[in-house]
């Protein structure tokens, strides 16, 4: 391989693993999204059900 290859393999493989990394410590330091729009809480409506059409 020539230099030019090996040090754009290199380059590749700091972007990916490091990449891979930062988001790691980050996920480990932030693990819950605070900026989530409301929405999808469960109102307990078991009596109500979709409505189902057969076709």
């Amino acid at each position: 391989m020539s230099p030019l290859a090996v040090f754009f393999l290199v380059l590749a493989m700091v972007l990916v693993w490091g990449g891979l990394v930062l988001s790691a410590v980050f996920l480990r330091r932030r693990p819950h999204a605070d900026g989530m729009p409301p929405g999808g809480e469960d109102d307990h409506r078991e009596d109500e059900a979709p409505v189902e059409r057969d076709t």
